[in-house]
């Protein structure tokens, strides 16, 4: 990154350079002209003609003053034809009445131009006025051209550009140390939520980046806490299948217990089964983006008479009164997921409850409430009720054969339906668990 930032910045520098090289040449160039262009106007007219030239021999000892100052001195008569030049012979001169400075002086009384000259072969600056007697005099000097005048300077220009790259490369130094060193400093304290960056602007990446490592490492620890408890609640019952198919195959159990034995062996084989079917079906909805989530009109208070129906013979069992009631509401679901959330929550009501308890379901307004009479949740646990393998009676959870993840899995399936969870509940009075579903 440094390098980037000084290899930037030395070609900035470099072009800048270059650029300012050839905007002064041309600024000086052009100073250059019109100075030249002034000297020649002040010439031509510091010389006595009175408005015509009638002694060639004052023309001539003007002219050789002149060439000492390597101006020239033409003299053209009315039909364009050269009638005296200090510089060349005149008869090898050809008719000037067409050249630029002269047309402007018959047209405005003087006039100028800069061009290359077909008799010298050099950048010559013109000046001419007409006279009185309808001659033209004109003046001209060599001069350099740009591209000349750049050359001569190329060593001082190359001499400053290089004095000038290496200050530009010590500040940019300089510079890029003064403005990622902090930055430097911010990637090392990421984990120190007491530390502030020297620059305001940095202020809201250092709180994104920090909320987002806090993110990470929260992410990381569950898991971490979630690899954990897989493990130790799938050792528990395989432990004690192991246990007891071993001591049935090799005979310790007397013909009386070997029902009982088979009996633990199912009930912690089905304990087994449904943990595992838990685990896979919330690593599919963790892994389930929102816009993936198939949804279709349905009504929840028809999808709610079904999973109470088909919980109805095992609230029976359980001793547990399970009603509902309610009115019709269309929601925007995936029905699939919408049954699971409901069959969970209904059968936790039914499995944390006691004989002659009740559970009761209402549907209203895209809303679904679920109500119990059972243990209930003490409130410095209702916060904890939704993490995976949570549970409030670990005891009575793995008799019942609960596996903890039935409400995780309901918050999932919430949060995916842009849906919201609310919970109320007091010990031994029961809970109620409420279901907002949103207009999509």
């Amino acid at each position: 990154m440094k390098q980037y930032i000084n290899r930037r910045i030395m070609i900035i520098s470099a072009a800048a350079i270059l650029l300012t090289a050839v905007f002064c040449t041309m600024a000086y160039y052009r100073v250059f002209r019109e100075e030249v262009m002034d000297n020649l106007r002040i010439c031509s007219k510091m010389i006595p003609i009175n408005g015509q030239i009638d002694d060639d021999r004052n023309l001539r000892r003007y002219a050789a003053d002149l060439y000492d100052d390597n101006i020239r001195l033409t003299l053209i008569r009315p039909d364009g034809s050269v009638a005296f030049d200090n510089v060349a012979q005149v008869k090898d001169l050809d008719n000037h009445r067409n050249r630029e400075e002269i047309e402007q002086a018959y047209k405005t009384g003087e006039g100028s131009s800069v061009r290359l000259s077909e008799t010298i072969h050099r950048t010559n600056y013109y000046y001419a006025i007409l006279l009185r007697d309808g001659s033209v005099l004109r003046t001209a000097r060599e001069s350099y051209s740009i591209f000349h005048i750049f050359y001569r300077a190329l060593p001082l220009i190359i001499l400053s550009a290089a004095v000038l790259l290496v200050i530009c490369y010590v500040t940019s130094r300089r510079l890029t140390m003064g403005l990622l060193g902090p930055v430097e400093t911010l990637v090392n304290n990421m984990d120190n939520p007491q530390y502030h960056s020297p620059y305001v602007e940095l202020d809201p990446i250092l709180s994104h980046i920090q909320q987002q490592h806090k993110d990470i490492m929260e992410h990381a620890n569950m898991r971490q806490e979630f690899t954990a408890n897989i493990s130790h609640e799938l050792k528990t019952p395989l432990t004690v299948i192991s246990g007891y198919s071993e001591l049935m195959e090799n005979g310790l159990v007397a013909d009386e217990d070997i029902r009982k034995f088979a009996g633990e062996i199912y009930k912690n084989s089905s304990r087994l089964l449904s943990l595992i079917n838990d685990i896979l079906r919330l690593s599919e909805i963790d892994v389930t983006r929102e816009e993936d989530v198939e949804t279709e009109e349905m009504d929840l208070y028809e999808v709610a008479a079904a999973c109470v129906e088909s919980l109805e013979v095992k609230a029976e069992s359980l001793g547990v009164n399970l009603s509902m009631e309610g009115e019709p509401t269309t929601i925007q679901a995936n029905r699939d997921m919408v049954e699971e959330l409901i069959y969970n929550l209904c059968d936790n009501g039914i499995r944390y409850n006691k004989p002659g308890g009740y559970v009761h379901v209402f549907v209203k307004d895209k809303s679904m409430c679920v109500s119990d009479n059972g243990i209930g949740i003490p409130e410095e646990l209702q916060a904890r009720v939704f993490e995976r393998f949570f549970r409030v009676d670990k005891s009575r959870s793995r008799k019942t054969g609960g596996t903890g993840l039935g409400l995780a899995i309901v918050k999932h399936i919430a949060s995916l339906h842009r849906a919201s969870v609310s919970l109320e509940s007091q010990p031994d009075r029961g809970t109620t668990i409420t279901v907002y579903f949103s207009d999509k």
